[in-house]
């Protein structure tokens, strides 16, 4: 146990990753099992091989960041994104400030700008989509995916944003412009303001409560009077006016 302590304040120092913050069963279970597989009998001889060796550290860092993603994920909820939610915040306005938070590999983000190309055409947005991981962020840029991802996705929008090669979908430069992608700790960096939709899914659930509550609190600040959170399929919200929101769809919250 005193061991994987000491490693957690060393990768804390080494990458500003605060692993304490994440659910300790299941990340000491995931993290030994990956230090058990690279041959290390402790935490402090595979630290001392993850400082050294670029290749494990990425290994490391994409095993603690969660990364399964796919477009339109819960197709239902889109539905309801797409019919509600943003007609709800264009009553007000005609330009949204949207922020993909952990967005993975990209699918989440791209699902967002084509549905607003399809949808709303004559809307101006802004679409920032942010990681821990830069390596994702990398992949997320590149925007190549199996089509595992693409499972969701009806055949007219592949033909239109995807080009099919290599037995890989690879989607449109027109697309990949428009995203902007950086690198964010949620639980360390600073949260940007005045956003209007935040999608925030299938990530805090691996938190603390403690840490959950203080993302929530920030992500409430983040938001406009009235705008939304959108989260995962079991990250229910539990008194949302805590954190100055409330329910407006099932996993949609509005800032009060």
């Amino acid at each position: 146990m005193a061991d994987y302590q000491t490693f957690i304040l060393q990768i804390n120092k080494k990458l500003g990753i605060d692993l304490s913050l994440y659910k300790e069963a299941q990340m000491r279970r995931r993290l030994t099992s990956l230090r058990n597989k690279r041959g290390f009998q402790d935490f402090s001889s595979y630290f001392r091989a993850l400082d050294k060796d670029p290749q494990l550290m990425n290994e490391f860092t994409d095993r603690i960041t969660i990364n399964v993603s796919e477009f339109f994920r819960n197709p239902k909820r889109w539905d309801v994104l797409r019919e509600t939610v943003i007609p709800s915040l264009l009553e007000t306005k005609n330009h949204l400030n949207i922020w993909s938070a952990a967005c993975s590999t990209g699918e989440e983000p791209y699902s967002l700008l084509m549905m607003l190309e399809e949808y709303f055409p004559h809307v101006q947005f802004n679409i920032t989509a942010t990681d821990i991981d830069e390596n994702i962020l990398q992949k997320a840029q590149n925007g190549v995916y199996k089509e595992q991802a693409l499972k969701e996705v009806p055949d007219n929008i592949k033909r239109k944003y995807f080009t099919f090669e290599n037995n890989l979908y690879k989607i449109t430069e027109h697309i990949k412009q428009q995203v902007t992608f950086k690198r964010h700790n949620l639980l360390k960096d600073s949260y940007p303001s005045g956003i209007d939709l935040i999608i925030c899914r299938n990530v805090l659930i691996y938190f603390t409560d403690e840490a959950k509550e203080d993302i929530y609190l920030r992500i409430g600040n983040a938001l406009t009077t009235n705008g939304i959170l959108f989260v995962g399929s079991t990250e229910q919200i539990f008194h949302p006016e805590r954190f100055n929101l409330r329910l407006f769809d099932t996993f949609f919250y509005q800032k009060i």
